[in-house]
């Protein structure tokens, strides 16, 4: 996982993302906090989803390789889990698209939904040469 999607706390207990902007995609662009934890969240439930077929993949490879007919058997509803967490990760793929594709609509636009400085201010996607 990128840097810039790990939260740090405060010395007051406080997630510092909340509220916070960040430029840290190399073209001045700003995202702000809420939304760095909406892909956060988004992309720690991908990974559990991956660590999850991994290890229905081992399994059913070890059934497969037995070649105890319930252990075969077994492997068809093992097959579905496996196809349906696919669709999952596709789904929540989709949805991270979207919503970073509106983030970075609404940081250009200058929207106050999307990307505000720490100082209420819009910013800009780009710097400008003076």
């Amino acid at each position: 996982m990128s840097q810039i999607f790990k939260s740090s706390v405060s010395k007051k207990g406080k997630d510092t993302m909340e509220g916070d902007t960040f430029s840290g995609l190399g073209n001045g662009t700003q995202i702000d906090g809420k939304i760095l934890q909406t892909f956060q969240k988004n992309f720690v439930q991908v990974q559990n989803i991956l660590d999850q077929n991994r290890l229905l993949i081992n399994e059913i490879n070890q059934n497969h390789e037995s070649k105890i007919p319930d252990n075969l058997s077994r492997n068809v509803g093992l097959i579905r889990e496996l196809n349906n967490n696919i669709r999952r990760v596709v789904d929540l793929y989709a949805d991270l698209s979207t919503s970073f594709t509106k983030s970075m609509d609404a940081s250009s636009e200058g929207d106050s939904s999307g990307a505000l400085k720490s100082d209420g201010k819009g910013g800009h996607k780009r710097n400008r040469p003076a």
